[in-house]
């Protein structure tokens, strides 16, 4: 089992979050919804760990 990771581990944090306001642009908020389920889906993809998965929800979750 692979543990979640919270501590940074990115390289250039601003890049993504700008580059993912960019993907934001000009969207309804239904289609920046659309946008975040398939993001979610698309990385949760590529973590593969279930375990690592509910760690995840359970970190994003306000009241965790």
């Amino acid at each position: 089992m692979t543990e979640l990771t919270l501590d940074a581990n990115f390289d250039a944090p601003d890049d993504f979050y700008a580059a993912l306001l960019k993907a934001h642009d000009g969207l309804t908020v239904e289609d920046m919804h659309a946008l975040n389920a398939r993001l979610i889906l698309v990385l949760a993809n590529h973590i593969g760990d279930q375990s690592v998965l509910e760690a995840a929800i359970k970190a994003a979750t306000l009241d965790a």
